[in-house]
């Protein structure tokens, strides 16, 4: 439409002339900073539908206490609750049954959380057990100030989610009893130490009495279990033989054997960094800028760690390679503790190598005898 005054208004299907000549060409000329670009397009149409399946499983979040189990089932908004005992757990592998499940998160709650975590596992579940440490600080990083069952289980599964988690592998009944009187043994140690040192500064004679008496009494239990501990191991044939892998490093005696047969089953299949981390005497940094902080162990399993301590000491004085790394760390001006540290994590790290390898420790130094393990 042209009236009077007025230009020819061009069809809105094509352009002019002038337009299309003006048009910088540069844009056609550049290339991509990007080594790959087409990997920019986006996940292929196989990647798109893993990627929908992945979005459609569902992740599960068990709050544990002493009576009932709280559970949250995300993205499904759906909660309940259970009596923890067999029939709730029953109860709760049948409704989770029906959901496409792809985690569960439960909470290490003293042992509370045992019995569920059988039964998920017997049913072909995939489980990770939650530190409740690390839950905490995740909980506080989200801003969620308060703490009850059915927010600690959506946390749970929150978490589960998110963060990166390990499988729980379901244990012999070997390994598990064998774990029982280990942590048994490990309080009733530490019963005894305390006793002892309260007795040093009683002044009634019945009082003193009867510190003697509860002492030599503990040191008995103590004795006992030991014998128990041994008969435990003689009795599996896979235990025995790591057993006798373990304890032919000079150093390593009965006790700290059965505690990592029972608390680090880990041993042989991690990484010597991973495995020293799991423990918990890797360093750490602590530097920040022009601060060079000095470098400190954190976390890991401290009874574990406790164990290995004691040995490391030994260690020092009979084990031919570890006296002479701890000589020559002490010559360099290290100090004690920071010694005893470094000789604990070399001790991890080749008993690591050696359950890996399926080698026991010679008595010549660098000598190697292959053995058959059983797995």
């Amino acid at each position: 439409m042209t009236g009077a005054g007025s230009r020819p208004v061009p069809r809105r299907d094509r352009k002019p002339a002038a337009v299309l000549d003006i048009r910088p060409r540069m844009s056609l000329e550049l290339r991509s900073p990007l080594p790959y670009p087409n990997s920019c397009l986006g996940t292929s149409p196989h990647q798109q539908e893993r990627d929908m399946k992945m979005a459609m499983l569902s992740v599960c979040g068990i709050d544990v206490s002493k009576d009932r189990l709280d559970v949250m089932v995300l993205p499904e908004q759906q909660c309940w609750w259970v009596a923890n005992d067999p029939t709730g757990w029953s109860e709760l592998v049948n409704r989770l049954l029906g959901f496409s499940i792809s985690a569960i998160g439960i909470e290490a709650s003293g042992g509370y959380e045992r019995g569920a975590m059988r039964a998920l596992l017997a049913a072909g579940m995939s489980v990770r057990q939650i530190n409740p440490f690390k839950l905490r600080q995740f909980a506080k990083a989200s801003g969620v100030l308060a703490k009850n069952d059915r927010l600690d289980a959506r946390l749970i599964a929150s978490f589960v989610a998110v963060m990166p988690t390990r499988l729980a592998q379901r244990p012999m009944p070997s390994t598990e009893k064998l774990s029982e009187i280990v942590t048994v043994r490990r309080q009733l140690r530490e019963q005894k130490v305390a006793v002892e040192n309260a007795s040093r500064l009683l002044e009634n004679a019945m009082l003193q009495r009867l510190s003697r008496d509860r002492i030599a009494r503990l040191a008995a239990d103590i004795e006992m279990l030991d014998q128990h501990l041994i008969g435990v191991v003689t009795a599996d044939t896979g235990l025995a033989c790591r057993y006798r892998l373990l304890t032919s490093m000079p150093g390593v005696g009965p006790v700290l054997a059965c505690t990592l047969i029972a608390q680090l089953p880990e041993l042989g299949q991690l990484s010597r960094k991973q495995i020293a981390a799991l423990v918990g005497v890797a360093p750490y940094d602590f530097d920040s800028g022009k601060l060079k902080g000095r470098r400190c162990i954190w976390g890991g399993r401290s009874p574990v760690r406790h164990v290995l301590y004691m040995a490391a000491l030994s260690a020092s004085n009979w084990n031919p390679v570890l006296k002479a790394f701890h000589r020559r760390l002490t010559a360099d001006g290290k100090l004690p503790k920071v010694v005893i540290v470094a000789v604990m994590r070399k001790m991890i790290t080749m008993l690591n190598a050696m359950v890996r390898d399926n080698v026991v420790w010679a008595a010549r130094v660098g000598e190697r005898h292959t053995v058959p393990i059983a797995r």
